[in-house]
């Protein structure tokens, strides 16, 4: 962070000052909410959460170099008290990136969010520091937290910005203000808490009201793709700048293609012009996502050619996002066990079939391990049953759902579908379906494991990966 006194924060946040000996004292290290993570010199924020309160480890967050605790009430400790520690830790980014005079990027949508952040991330780094969230900060208190972590060099900023109903952006967006911003989708996660798609749509929506004026730099990149997204046009005063693979997108792909491992490539057009494009990553949504981090970079300066080479070099940086992984014994193990909903489900399955294409050569087969996408409201049983559906129509070898009623209703969608029988198969938890696959997995299959977080599928793939002992992971398994 940058630095600044404590008494500079107190004014900030409008504080009060309690066991400070020395007002003038710098925060010079991370401010963080887990007192695991507190470095010398750094600031700790006493969260009074539902299982645990932060302020129960105030004292052991100084003696671990906390230079002050930022919290509700006194602490025994140096502390910044305030009424409302979330209002106060927003004001407190807020001011800190205003001093930092880095560039705000911020992007939301339905699916693809973190993937298209860390994409953006290792584009931008190329030309500037960067500061990015770890894994998917898009909240009222990870946002800021994210945000914080910004310096008197830092070039980029680039933040995610998630929804839970409407406001929720126009929020965010007010603590961070961003000069660019990015919509990807308007899907159907969160179906059930908003409502219906013009509600998510409504609320995605508000990161394009939330821009500066185009005579002042604000852009907003929509998918033009998205009918949904492009009509937020109409929305805001920034410049449009649209991407897809539409004609009259201005970033756009044309002759996308995947390999044999189910990567894609394709030739990325820009005003300033065209570049050839072959990404590391698994899956042909990756494509828009990868239009959307370049039309990002391509309004901040970078080359056409250097998008395409950043593009071509990029990696995961987030953990269980289409990590694959291969055994010793030729098994295939692709972990997207993060979180799920009807569309990124859609895009692993096809991912999923474009991988197994090798694999079957070799008489390998297709496993797709999925349990519960949450929040989708009325709608959970039919989507859950038509994704079900689809891993017939697309002819993966073996559905193994893990769960209770949305499971089973993934297993009847597919029996229902055609005449499978034996192909689909319901099982109860995640330990079960660890004990199928290890009986009647086989050199060349791949495994798809994919679910809501809430389900905690990793467990499986971990245990594909690692097994018990760890044997499987030991005498070559290599990471994509």
């Amino acid at each position: 962070m940058i630095s600044l006194s404590l008494a500079e924060i107190g004014r900030i946040v409008g504080g009060q000052q309690y066991d400070i000996p020395d007002p003038d004292r710098e925060v010079t290290g991370p401010v963080v909410s887990d007192s695991r993570a507190v470095r010398p010199g750094g600031l700790f924020v006493a969260f009074a959460g539902e299982r645990v309160d932060g302020h129960d480890f105030a004292v052991g967050a100084v003696e671990a170099g906390a230079v002050a605790v930022l919290a509700a009430r006194p602490v025994g400790v140096p502390a910044i008290v305030v009424d409302d520690v979330v209002a106060a830790l927003g004001a407190l980014a807020r001011a800190v990136v205003n001093m930092s005079g880095a560039t705000v990027v911020g992007l939301t949508g339905s699916a693809g969010k973190t993937s298209t952040k860390d994409l953006i991330a290792q584009l931008l780094q190329r030309h500037g520091p960067t500061v990015w969230p770890e894994g998917n900060l898009n909240n009222e208190i990870g946002l800021p937290l994210t945000a914080l972590r910004a310096e008197d060099t830092t070039r980029h900023l680039v933040l995610e910005m998630g929804a839970r109903g409407i406001g929720h952006i126009r929020y965010l967006a007010g603590l961070t203000p961003p000069r660019i911003g990015l919509v990807l989708n308007v899907g159907t996660a969160h179906l059930g808490e908003f409502g219906g798609r013009e509600q998510i749509a409504q609320a995605k929506g508000e990161l394009v009201e939330s821009l500066p004026v185009a005579e002042d730099g604000g852009v907003a990149v929509l998918n033009a793709d998205d009918p949904y997204v492009r009509a937020m046009a109409s929305r805001t005063k920034a410049r449009t700048v649209f991407f897809g693979e539409s004609a009259d997108a201005a970033i756009r792909a044309e002759n996308v293609r995947l390999n044999g491992l189910g990567q894609p490539s394709f030739t990325l057009h820009t005003p300033s012009g065209c570049s050839d494009v072959t990404m590391r990553l698994y899956g042909e949504h990756h494509v828009s996502n990868a239009l959307a981090a370049a039309a990002v970079a391509h309004e901040l300066g970078m080359p056409v050619d250097e998008i395409a080479a950043a593009l071509s070099e990029a990696g995961t940086l987030s953990r269980w996002r289409m990590e694959v992984t291969e055994r010793a014994d030729g098994v295939t193990v692709v972990n997207d066990a993060y979180n799920a909903n009807p569309e990124s489900m859609r895009a692993a399955l096809r991912a999923l079939v474009a991988m197994g294409a090798a694999g079957r050569a070799r008489g390998g087969r297709t496993w797709a391990v999925l349990g519960e996408m949450a929040e989708l409201g009325e709608e959970s049983l039919a989507e859950h049953d038509a994704v079900g559906r689809l891993v017939v129509r697309l002819n993966v070898s073996k559905l193994v759902a893990v769960g209770g009623r949305e499971a089973a209703w993934l297993d009847m969608g597919a029996k229902n579908e055609g005449s499978w029988g034996e192909e689909s198969v319901h099982v109860s938890d995640a330990r079960a379906a660890i004990d199928l696959l290890r009986r009647e997995l086989r050199p060349g299959d791949v495994v798809l494991v994919k679910a809501s977080r809430s389900v905690g599928l990793e467990r499986v793939a971990a245990a594909l990966l690692d097994g018990e002992d760890g044997s499987a992971a030991k005498g070559g398994a290599a990471s994509r």
